[in-house]
Formats: C-alpha cells, sequence, structure tokens
C-alpha cells in the first residue's frame, strides 16, 4: 500500500479508502469483519462510513469490529464519518444546524465506540443554516477533541469556496477534505468542485470511482445485466445508476478503452480505472465498495499500478464531458482566458462588434 497526506494536514492516510455503505445490508457482519480485517492487513488504514449508511448499521458493525481486534490494529485505523442527512421523526433531526450535528455526532461517537473521529464531513449542503454556524460548530469539536479534521462532502464549487472563505475570515479551522463522485464516467466535477478544490489545497476523497460498477467492464452495451449485479437488480438507486451510465456512446467508448489498457497491461479493468482516478490532481483516496474478498484484493491492486503518459492521455480524451458552448464550454472559457491565441480577435468582433480590447474581447 502507498500513503499520502490527508488535504492540507500532516496525517497520512492509505491511497485507497475502504468505503462501509453497504455495510448491514448487502454485507453480514462477518463479511464486513473479514473485509476490514483484510483491508487493514494489507497497508490501508482509511475507513470511510456515515451515520445514515444501512440505517447506522454501518457505524454499528465497524463499532464492534474495532472493539474485537488488538490496538496495534485499530490504533492505525484513520475513521471518517458523516453528519447531515435525517436521522429521526424530529423536524430539527436533519441539517448542519449546531442542534442536529451536536446530536449527529454524539450518536456517532457511541456507535463507533471511539472518543474521536479523525474526519468529520458534512455530508452535503444546507441551504437553510448559516455557514457560520456549521463552522462555529466545527470548530468546537475539534477544541473538544470529539473530532480531528472537518470536511466537506457534496458541496458544489461556489459552496466550497464560501465555506472555506468564511472559515478564514472567522478565524476557525478549515475544511480539510471534499467527498464528491468523480470517476471517468463522472467527470463534470471537474468544471468548478475539482478547481476550488486545488485552489485551497483541499483534498480529493472520490466517490463512486468504479462508477456503480461499469468500470469493471463486466456490463455489454445492449445486453440485459444479470440479476446478482447492481445494474440488474430491483434497487431504484442501481437502476437509477445503470440508466444514467448506459444512456451515452461516450461512456461505453470509455468502458471499451479500460478494457484495452487492461488487456495490454495485464491489469484488470478495476484497477486501471482506479489507478486513473487515484493520480488525478488533488485526489488523495478514491473510495471503492467490495461486496466479496476477491474484489476488496483486486481493487487494492490498483495502488501499485501507475498508468504511463500514454494510457493516461487516452482515458483523458475519450471520457471528456462535452459541455455546451456555454460557461464551459470554448465561447464560455473565452471569456475567462487571459491567454491571446488564434481566434481571439474573431470572437471580440462576435461579442463586442469589434471591439479594440487588447484580448479581442469586450
Amino acid at each position: 500500500m502507498k500513503y499520502r497526506t490527508l488535504g492540507n494536514s500532516g496525517l497520512t492516510v492509505s491511497k485507497l479508502a475502504l468505503g462501509t455503505m453497504y455495510f448491514g445490508s448487502q454485507n453480514t457482519e462477518e463479511e464486513a469483519f473479514a473485509l476490514l480485517d483484510a483491508f487493514t492487513e494489507a497497508g490501508g488504514n482509511l475507513l470511510d462510513t456515515s451515520n445514515v449508511y444501512s440505517g447506522s448499521l454501518s457505524e454499528q458493525i465497524i463499532g464492534r469490529w474495532l472493539a474485537a481486534r488488538p490496538t496495534e490494529v485499530t490504533d492505525r485505523v484513520v475513521l471518517t464519518s458523516k453528519g447531515r442527512y435525517t436521522t429521526g421523526p424530529d423536524v430539527n433531526d436533519l441539517g448542519l444546524s449546531r442542534r442536529h450535528l451536536t446530536r449527529a455526532l454524539d450518536a456517532s461517537l457511541h456507535r463507533l465506540g471511539v472518543e474521536t473521529i479523525d474526519l468529520y464531513q458534512m455530508h452535503g449542503w444546507d441551504p437553510h443554516t448559516p455557514v457560520e454556524e456549521t463552522l462555529s460548530f466545527l470548530d468546537d469539536a475539534i477544541r473538544a477533541g470529539k473530532i480531528h479534521y472537518a470536511g466537506l462532502s457534496n458541496f458544489t464549487g461556489w459552496q466550497l469556496q464560501l465555506t472555506v472563505s468564511t472559515a478564514r475570515a472567522m478565524g476557525v479551522h478549515v475544511p480539510l477534505t471534499l467527498q464528491h463522485q468523480y470517476s471517468l464516467l463522472s467527470r463534470e466535477s471537474e468544471f468548478e468542485m475539482v478547481p476550488a478544490a486545488l485552489h485551497n489545497n483541499i483534498g480529493l476523497l472520490p466517490w463512486s470511482p468504479l462508477a456503480g460498477g461499469f468500470l469493471t467492464g463486466k456490463y455489454q452495451r445492449h445486453t440485459t445485466p444479470a440479476p446478482d449485479t447492481r445494474a440488474g437488480s430491483d434497487n431504484p438507486l442501481y437502476r437509477y445508476v445503470s440508466a444514467k451510465y448506459s444512456a451515452f456512446d461516450r461512456n461505453w467508448a470509455t468502458i471499451a478503452e479500460v478494457v484495452r489498457i487492461a488487456d495490454e497491461t495485464g491489469a484488470t479493468p478495476a484497477q486501471v480505472a482506479l489507478s486513473w482516478i487515484a493520480d488525478r490532481p488533488g485526489v488523495t483516496a478514491p473510495i471503492f465498495g467490495a461486496r466479496t474478498l476477491d474484489q476488496l484484493h483486486d481493487s487494492i491492486a490498483a495502488a501499485d499500478l501507475t498508468l504511463d503518459d500514454e494510457a493516461t492521455i487516452a482515458l483523458d480524451q475519450v471520457s471528456t464531458p462535452t459541455p455546451g458552448d456555454y460557461p464551459y464550454g470554448p465561447f464560455g472559457t473565452s471569456q475567462r482566458d487571459r491567454r491571446l491565441r488564434g481566434g481571439d480577435q474573431a470572437l471580440g468582433d462576435l461579442v463586442g462588434q469589434g471591439s479594440d480590447h487588447p484580448l479581442g474581447r469586450p
């Protein structure tokens, strides 16, 4: 296993993180224990969970695993969890308010059986709670020793920047990480979220790096997925994800390129996809899940795989999202680019009706 520092901190974490979203639902407790044992034995130390995963069963299972293992194993674990989504019937059991987060954090600490969570992440933006209130809570939680660091999850670019800038203005702890959907089949976060994270030295923790299993190469276009796969199940979320990924020619072309590179390098498609995302700018550790030990060992091997320039460029090109002309396409980009390029004057003429601006724009 290889290691990196977590965002702008001195904390060292494994290049890959183990996601535990399905502990207690798809994975029995016995299976979850085996996955946790194998991951830590391979040198992995970053575990990701949330208070709402499998109705809080994920945290409970991890807590029982921590209690059942020797301290020389558990002391190496870097534990993350999240709070934001509803945990009860009360109208206030939701969001990023001080009241809800206080209760959510205390409940997570109890379920996990620990005094401190290493990285506590806001699971999503809350439009009803002032950013100052959330940041004040997180700063107090750090000072109280309940968490070591704070992070964000599913925040857009402007939400991340507002949060970071407000924290600096307040003089409180700045969030360390951003957890967001990111893979070869989901690169739209590169328009705003990734640049905002890079600008602020925020570590990226991509979730769904294998795009719901599509990047493992096990699905074929125009065929019915097997019933024992996510895409072939009756789960509404899986059916939605499957329909989203299978609808675009670019995605199938990307999957074919992943399979081609895997065949040429002797790796598996999953390893190629994980290696690509792990080496993207700003990425600390992709969060992968596993239903079986074979899947876990296959994914862990990606930590030692580095794609060459030719393979990386091929994957970059085939998977590049195609935005509209504005604000991210050529027309919109030209409004924000100070470099002189051929065609700038013509675009300036189009926008400014012959503006004599030195960059060819009004």
